[in-house]
Order: structure tokens, then sequence, then C-alpha cells
């Protein structure tokens, strides 16, 4: 098995990315505890909370640029692995979804896509409401189409992960070898 390149900062990046409710989070956490490192939260989760409200257009590149810079601290602190909860690529698909365009800031953010390995979460569990963060089950399986084309048109390599969750720490394991 061809081990993931770690970057500058000696870890090896794993963005895991997916459209709304589709595990990234419980995914990221679970692969945290397993391979005994951290992992980074997506920040919008903590937005919406905070602000009480969905993002507008003009957050979106303040909302990827935190989640970027999270990313970089928790680097500092990782072993071997960073699992990251989504990526400012999501931000900027999200923003074509909802705006129809991508402010020029996010998109050079999202341009940087300098993951080790990608993960793509399936839409096949059951879609689940989350306050102001979720739209539906429609929103869900477009946003998995477009985020397939986009990872394609760009040439990102990613591995999509399917089943329940044990079946998709399996799939991890199998890329990243056991911990």
């Amino acid at each position: 098995m061809k081990m993931p390149v770690a970057g500058i900062d000696g870890v090896a990046r794993v963005a895991i990315l997916g459209a709304e409710s589709s595990g990234k989070s419980t995914l990221s956490e679970a692969l945290a505890r397993r391979y005994s490192t951290v992992w980074v939260p997506e920040y919008l989760r903590e937005f919406v909370d905070v602000h009480a409200r969905v993002p507008r257009e003009e957050d979106q590149f303040g909302i990827a640029r935190t989640q970027l810079a999270r990313e970089d601290a928790a680097a500092h602190v990782a072993q071997r692995y960073l699992f990251c909860d989504t990526t400012a690529l999501m931000t900027a698909l999200y923003s074509r979804v909802y705006w129809d365009r991508v402010d020029a800031q996010l998109a050079q953010l999202a341009a940087r896509h300098a993951y080790a390995i990608t993960l793509v979460t399936a839409p096949d569990g059951p879609w689940e409401p989350d306050g102001l963060q979720r739209e539906s089950e429609e929103v869900r399986q477009m946003v998995h189409r477009l985020l397939l084309e986009t990872l394609d048109a760009r040439g990102i390599a990613y591995t999509l992960l399917a089943g329940d969750l044990p079946q998709r720490l399996r799939q991890v394991e199998q890329l990243l070898g056991a911990p």
C-alpha cells in the first residue's frame, strides 16, 4: 500500500467531503479516535449556531478561511493524519449552488486543495434535518452529484465511502493501513 504524502507540517491531511447529512462529522471523529490523532470539525456548524442563521454569500470566504486556519492550527498537534471535516472546496461548491457564483478569494482558497487523500461520503444513509443547516434529500443528492463532477473536472482523486460507519472505517483502513 502506498502511504499518503505528508505535508510540510509532517502530517497527511485527509479531506472528508460530502453533501449534507452524509456522515462526514461522524466519520471524521471516529477516524481521529481510531488513528489517535485530531480532527477539524466543520466551522459552518459553529457559524450557524453562533449567528443563529444560515450564511450569506459575503460570509462564505470568511467561513472557508476560518476552516483552513483551524486546520493549519490542528496540524501542529496531529499525529500522522489530520482528518478535515470539509474544505474550502465544499464551501465554494455550496456558493455555486446557492448564489450561482464563487467569490474570487474563495475560489482561490478552494483551488489550494492540498490534501494527501480525499474521501467522499456517499449520501446512502437516511437524511436527517439539522435545524438551519440542512435543506432536503433532493439537495443532498444534487450536491453529491456536483461534488463528484467537480472532483473529476479538477482531476482530484478520491475514494467514495459507502455503507454504515463500521463499513466506512474498514474502507479507510484499507487505504491508510491499520492504526
